[in-house]
């Protein structure tokens, strides 16, 4: 497999970065305007229908929707990153992007291990991608990619 680079922990941290702080920009200045200072002294986990709405919902389906029309996030798009299916290097199905995204609240239940496990997979693939069949990489070429087997 010689036209494809694995997408690494320290990439992919970048790319989600940018997509946080894209969101924040987003996010914060509605949730300033529903919920005022009260939404940095509630002890409430969530505050009501807008903070789940905007910051629960909205995102999941921001990001499944980039996912499935750009194979990537604005993070991943800007940083070079595109996910895809781990067998055949081609475009996943909105299943399987969709078990990805569930795959990340897997990810970081024991102790971000699955995020971290990135960083130990020979392909750098977190428990999210191994969940899903996908793995992120960073094209060299514009051709189509070939996947050889490992076990």
């Amino acid at each position: 497999m010689n036209d494809v680079e694995y997408a690494g922990f320290w990439i992919r941290t970048g790319a989600a970065i940018i997509d946080s702080i894209l969101m924040l920009i987003i996010v914060l200045p509605l949730m300033m305007a529903i919920y005022g200072e009260d939404y940095w002294l509630s002890d409430s986990f969530i505050l009501g229908f807008w903070d789940l709405l905007l910051n629960y919902i909205l995102p999941a389906i921001a990001v499944i929707a980039f996912w499935t029309y750009k194979s990537a996030t604005p993070g991943k798009m800007a940083t070079k990153l595109t996910i895809v299916d781990a067998k055949t290097g081609q475009k996943p199905s909105t299943k399987q992007l969709i078990i990805r995204y569930l795959g990340y609240y897997v990810s970081i239940l024991p102790l971000g291990m699955g995020l971290i496990w990135v960083g130990i997979d020979s392909r750098k693939r977190g428990f999210h991608d191994m969940l899903a069949g996908t793995v992120v990489i960073r094209r060299t070429k514009p051709e189509p990619v070939k996947f050889e087997r490992k076990l």
